[in-house]
């Protein structure tokens, strides 16, 4: 859906458009279904059937007889490309993943390199070099799968040193996948059981009595942060229906706060976009402690929902920025961050 709201959005007299669909299944579209899916706002599930085309062989990226070498070569998905907007949530899209592959390929690409986009999907490695540069974040406790296989008493107790209700979350992982709020031991073990599913690190956290507010960043050596926004979750927290399925969640920008919270929450968005080496765009999400009024910074996403009415779009909306001029400094932050990464000293 944020593809085909870019495809729909983007400035046709600027710049010429090759959809490039990936489905579940890893495999790489050719460019007519990619377009007849993202025209249409579907996804690329693993029903789908691929055709043959020279330029692609609908082998998943990784597997034994993939051509990724020469992937920017005259036979390759990305021959003639300029730049990538790679609108993939998650792990493989928004992970470092993709971008070390487009990296290779020498080709610019909208957002957060490997590293930022790393740290950014990371939501153990994000606290932690949060914290080292002084950011606020909600203290945490990690666990391996291994352990929770091995020393899974040890994991349970050690998880309750926070009392509850506390949050259990898969640590690489988005839209609140696999994400609980356990009230008691009995709950805790199945949030724990449930996010180990899903990845192979998990993380603890205390529940706080929390607005969630949320800041665009945008930029690469000078970013700079959109107006606050409030999400009021329609369930106990928000999670995935609350986020794409009930529909009764409710945006409120701008949030309503005093000037004095708006500009650190503001400033803050900035720190944590630049200790993380984030470039091009994040969506920064915090809690602002009801009971204290302490800012803590909960996360970072490097590739946010991008529909016409998602959150990052909308706060710039309101900040200025409409989003088809979005898009287009977006991309023209790519081309810059290439060139620089490319070109001489001098």
């Amino acid at each position: 859906m944020s593809a085909a709201s870019v495809l729909k959005a983007i400035d046709r007299s600027r710049f010429d458009v090759v959809p490039l669909a990936i489905s579940k299944a890893g495999k790489w579209l050719p460019e007519s279904q990619s377009a007849s899916l993202l025209s249409a706002g579907k996804a690329a599930d693993s029903s789908v059937v691929v055709v043959d085309d020279p330029a692609n062989d609908g082998t998943p990226i990784g597997s034994p007889g993939s051509s990724l070498i020469g992937f920017n070569g005259p036979t390759g998905p990305m021959r003639g490309v300029d730049v990538v907007f790679p609108v993939l949530h998650g792990p493989f899209g928004e992970d470092g993943t993709v971008q070390g592959l487009l990296e290779l390929s020498g080709i610019a690409y909208v957002g957060s390199g490997v590293l930022g986009s790393a740290l950014g999907m990371d939501k153990v490695k994000m606290k932690e070099v949060l914290a080292f540069h002084g950011l606020p974040v909600v203290d945490w406790r990690s666990f391996r799968r291994w352990q929770w296989r091995q020393e899974r008493d040890r994991v349970v107790s050690e998880s309750e040193c926070f009392g509850y209700p506390c949050f259990v979350k898969p640590a690489n992982l988005g839209s609140s996948i696999g994400v609980s709020k356990a009230k008691h031991r009995t709950e805790l073990v199945t949030a724990l059981a449930e996010a180990f599913r899903h990845d192979e690190k998990v993380i603890v956290e205390p529940a706080i009595d929390a607005r969630e507010i949320e800041v665009g960043v945008l930029g690469n050596h000078h970013p700079r942060a959109s107006i606050a926004g409030e999400i009021v979750p329609s369930n106990e927290f928000y999670d995935y229906a609350a986020k794409y399925l009930d529909g009764k969640s409710e945006l409120h920008i701008p949030a309503s706060l005093t000037e004095t919270d708006a500009a650190e929450v503001r400033e803050l968005a900035v720190r944590a976009f630049t200790a993380l080496e984030c470039s091009g765009l994040a969506r920064a999400d915090f809690f602002l402690d009801r009971q204290t009024g302490k800012w803590f910074v909960n996360e970072l996403n490097t590739m946010p929902g991008f529909t016409s009415i998602s959150m990052y779009p909308k706060l710039w909306e309101a900040s200025g920025l409409s989003y088809p001029d979005l898009i287009s400094e977006l991309i023209d932050l790519a081309v810059s961050r290439r060139e620089e990464r490319h070109g001489s000293i001098g």
